[in-house]
C-alpha cells in the first residue's frame, strides 16, 4: 500500500506487537465466561480421573470447581490489568508473561489453600478430607496441570486469532480490488458526457469533473476501512450525480435516509456499490429508466438500509452483483460479527437488498490494523 511506510498512530501497535494481541480481552464478559467454562471442564475431567470414593463424585466436583474458579477468576483479573503491557510485547514474550502469571497465581492460591487446611480454623475430622495432605506434591501438581491447560488454551486463542487475521486480510484485499475497480464503460461514458458539456454547459462540466475526482478519491483511498455513514452517503450521492448526467431523466434516485444517524461507523464502500448495481442492472436495461429507492431506519440500536430497483422483464443476475453482495456481506460480518445481516433477492418486479447492523460511533479495534 502506498502509505505502508507512514508512522502509525500511537494507540495502534505495529509489527510483532500486533501479533501479541492474540489473547482475548479478559476485561470483557465473554472472555470471563470462556474462563469459567474452561475451569469447569477442567474440574470435571480431574474429578472423573481421581474417582475419590471417600468424598463422593459430587463433593469432589464441588471442591475442585470452587478451588479452580478462584484461580481462573484471579488470573483473568490479572490479565485484564496487564493487557496493555502484554499487547506491547512480542508473541513469545507475551506468552511467557501469561504463563508466568498463571504459574505464580496457582502457586500462591495453592499455598494459601494448604495453609488454611493445616490451620486451627479447619476441623480435621469434619473437613480434613477436603484439603490436601501432601504439600509439595499438591503445589507441583496444580502448577503443572495449570500450565498444560493454559498452554492448550493459548494455542487455541493464537490459532483462532491468526485465522481471523487471515480472513480480515483477504477481505481487505477484496476491498482494495473493489476500490480500484471502476467499470470502463462508466469511466468512458462519464468522460464523454463531460466532454459534451464543456461546449454546451461549461459550469456544469466543471462540477462533473470535480464530482468524478471526488468519487475516484473516495474509491481509491486506503486510509480507513471504516467511515461515517454521512461520508458514505455523500460518496453515493456523488455517484448518483455523475450517472444522472449520462442517463438524464431515465434515472431517479429517491433518498429516504433522514432518520439515519450520520455519525454511525460503517465499512467503506457500503452503499455506493449497491447503488451502482441498482443502476447498472435495473435502470440501464430499461428503455424508460426507473426509480432507485434508498431508504433507512434506526430503531433499538439497529440501522436498516434498503436499496430497491426495478428489474427488467427476463433480466438475470450478473456475476458482478453477486460479487459485490458477497464482499459487503463479508465486511459486515468482520465488523459486526453475527449481529449484522444482509438479504437480497427479487420480489415481484423489484430487486431488494436489505442491510441491518448495529449502531457504532467509534471504529472497531481491527479497522486500522486491517487497513
Amino acid at each position: 500500500m502506498s502509505n505502508s511506510s507512514a508512522r502509525p498512530e500511537p494507540s495502534q501497535p505495529t509489527g510483532a506487537a500486533i501479533r501479541a494481541l492474540y489473547l482475548p480481552d479478559f476485561c470483557a464478559p465473554r472472555a470471563v465466561l470462556a474462563v469459567v467454562l474452561i475451569v469447569e471442564l477442567t474440574a470435571l475431567v480431574l474429578t472423573l480421573a481421581r474417582d475419590n470414593a471417600r468424598l463422593g463424585i459430587w463433593t469432589d466436583l464441588a471442591r475442585t470447581s470452587l478451588f479452580l474458579l478462584w484461580i481462573g477468576l484471579v488470573i483473568a483479573a490479572l490479565l485484564c490489568t496487564l493487557r496493555g503491557r502484554i499487547a506491547n510485547t512480542s508473541v513469545a514474550r507475551g506468552s511467557a508473561t501469561v504463563l508466568g502469571v498463571v504459574a505464580l497465581t496457582i502457586a500462591v492460591i495453592s499455598e494459601v489453600t494448604w495453609l488454611i487446611g493445616q490451620s486451627s480454623l479447619v476441623d480435621p475430622e469434619a473437613f480434613g478430607d477436603l484439603f490436601p495432605h501432601q504439600h509439595f506434591a499438591f503445589l507441583a501438581r496444580n502448577v503443572g496441570i495449570g500450565l498444560v491447560v493454559a498452554g492448550v488454551a493459548m494455542r487455541y486463542f493464537y490459532v483462532t486469532h491468526e485465522w481471523r487475521r487471515n480472513i480480515e486480510m483477504q477481505a481487505q484485499a477484496r476491498v482494495h480490488a473493489l476500490q480500484a475497480r471502476i467499470r470502463p464503460h462508466f469511466l468512458f461514458n462519464s468522460m464523454n458526457t463531460i466532454a459534451s458539456l464543456t461546449r454546451s454547459d461549461p459550469a456544469r462540466a466543471e462540477e462533473a469533473v470535480q464530482d468524478l475526482a471526488d468519487l475516484f478519491r473516495a474509491n481509491l483511498s486506503e486510509k480507513r476501512a471504516q467511515i461515517t455513514l454521512a461520508d458514505e452517503l455523500e460518496v453515493a450521492g456523488i455517484y448518483e450525480r455523475i450517472e444522472k448526467l449520462r442517463l438524464g431523466e431515465r434515472l431517479c434516485v429517491e433518498w429516504r435516509t433522514a432518520a439515519l444517524p450520520r455519525d454511525a461507523m460503517v465499512p467503506s464502500l457500503l452503499i455506493q456499490p449497491l447503488l451502482e448495481n441498482a443502476i447498472y442492472h435495473g435502470i440501464e436495461p430499461r428503455r424508460g429508466g426507473g426509480i432507485v429507492t434508498v431508504s433507512g431506519e434506526f430503531a433499538n440500536g439497529l440501522i436498516t438500509l434498503v436499496v430497491r430497483n426495478p428489474v427488467p422483464e427476463g433480466a438475470q443476475m450478473r456475476d458482478g452483483n453477486r460479487l459485490a453482495l458477497a464482499n459487503i456481506r463479508e465486511r459486515l460480518t468482520l465488523m459486526y460479527d453475527e449481529r449484522a445481516t444482509i438479504k437480497a433477492g427479487r420480489f415481484d418486479d423489484e430487486y431488494i437488498v436489505t442491510l441491518r447492523f448495529p449502531y457504532l460511533r467509534t471504529p472497531s479495534p481491527g479497522a486500522t490494523a486491517a487497513a
